[in-house]
């Protein structure tokens, strides 16, 4: 039978789900760089992505069980967590650079470039929802180091 949504808690294992969600996200936020910052740029942040990613699966896939595997996904978790903050300030500039010239961000759907006030608008909400997903996984990471402190 299952948990009624009201009643359901988070999964310990809650951070890879989020590291997946902000990995995906900042490919789709990289895909509104022009080509000529893009050549330049993308493929380093969405690299800091994929290492947040990568360790937080190589740190789940550890199980703390003796002092050398604790130390091993510590390792994991703190590098998963240090790519997180890199990531962070690289999507930072990434947004700057975009903001600069925001219509060039978005097409619709017939080819038209998207009105500056409307690209504005769409280029903070992805920048909102990719900062609030980076302080939620910065969250629990933080609680998983803890937690496994605490571990005998």
């Amino acid at each position: 039978m299952s948990v009624l949504k009201a009643h359901r808690s988070e999964s310990k294992a809650e951070y890879i789900n989020v590291a997946n969600k902000i990995y995906i996200q900042t490919i789709n936020f990289l895909s509104r760089l022009s080509s000529r910052y893009s050549r330049l740029v993308a493929s380093e942040v969405s690299s800091l992505a994929s290492e947040v990613l990568d360790h937080t699966e190589k740190a789940n896939s550890i199980y703390p069980s003796d002092a050398m595997r604790k130390e091993l996904r510590k390792t994991h978790l703190l590098e998963a967590r240090a790519s997180l903050m890199a990531l962070d300030v690289h999507l930072s500039h990434c947004y700057e650079l975009m903001m600069t010239n925001p219509s060039g961000c978005f097409t619709t759907g017939s080819g038209n470039i998207v009105k500056a006030s409307d690209a504005k608008k769409k280029l903070e909400h992805m920048a909102q929802e990719l900062g609030e997903l980076i302080d939620r996984e910065n969250g629990l990471l933080t609680s998983v180091l803890k937690s496994d402190k605490g571990r005998k």
